[in-house]
């Protein structure tokens, strides 16, 4: 299928995470240029053909003023902004069954980090979004944010806020022809699933605890019909057809990426 989207110009916030990499490597081999944006360094592995199509920026999401130099950036170099992609998320760190096991000054970063940061971002993007038809936002949420997880109430809380604030913005930018979208991932090796085990077996003896295969192999028994991990290009893959023209009416909307753990019936 071809997406249609070279030269398209795109901004990808937390390109240094796991997701984001393969966002902004996926919209890289569209043709696109793409400035990726993260408080970290970004080592995105890429033909070298591609490398003058991209560009890294330091900054903080939760510094809306690191959020709109972003996008002032995209504006100077090249021009405008088309796509714009919040793919950030972190959790407390800590295990949070039952909740009271975390402290309330554990949910305020975490809010930040994957609610406000959004925010910041869809707020910086509106007068791009609102100019011409055709400009999308995606929002990595997660499966977290629609059953109440217990594993981590903090981040489970803030998705939740996420997919409600998408919708928010979704039915603001259509008048504009401009569309707000989620993606819900499942399991998929990461970092931050990583901590999520970690934290697990945070108290556990040495004959309770397991490693990461283990209780990824175990959780996805429980959890997931297909039974398999999730790729970040998988996601990647959703985002991009978002930001085509092929995916024109689909607005407001979450697309799980999960493998069958989410099933609204």
């Amino acid at each position: 299928m071809n997406l249609e989207l070279n030269q398209h110009r795109v901004l990808v916030v937390g390109a240094a995470g796991t997701i984001g990499k393969a966002v902004a490597l996926a919209f890289l081999k569209e043709g696109c240029f793409v400035v990726m944006l993260d408080q970290r360094e970004v080592n995105l592995e890429m033909p070298i053909h591609l490398k003058d199509r991209c560009h890294a920026l330091k900054g903080d999401v939760q510094d809306a003023a690191d959020v709109d130099r972003s996008v002032a950036y995209c504006q100077e170099h090249l021009g405008g902004l088309d796509h714009a992609v919040y793919a950030v998320g972190a959790g407390s760190g800590k295990y949070g069954f039952p909740f009271w096991n975390l402290s309330p000054s554990d949910w305020p970063r975490v809010m930040d980090v994957n609610l406000m940061g959004a925010v910041h971002l869809a707020h910086a993007f509106a007068p791009e979004a609102t100019v011409k038809p055709g400009r999308t936002l995606c929002l990595m949420a997660s499966v977290a944010g629609q059953i109440g997880s217990q594993t981590d109430p903090p981040y489970s809380a803030a998705k939740a806020a996420l997919i409600n604030f998408m919708q928010c913005v979704a039915k603001d930018f259509a008048p504009y022809g401009a569309r707000a979208n989620a993606i819900a991932p499942g399991m998929i090796p990461s970092a931050l699933n990583q901590s999520v085990w970690a934290s697990s077996q945070v108290g556990l003896s040495d004959k309770e605890t397991i490693s990461y295969a283990q209780w990824g192999e175990e959780k996805l028994k429980r959890t997931s019909p297909m039974g398999q991990w999730q790729r970040p290009e998988d996601c990647a893959s959703m985002v991009t057809y978002l930001a085509s023209h092929h995916a024109r009416h689909i607005t407001g909307q979450v697309l799980n990426i999960d493998g069958g753990q989410v099933m609204h019936a």
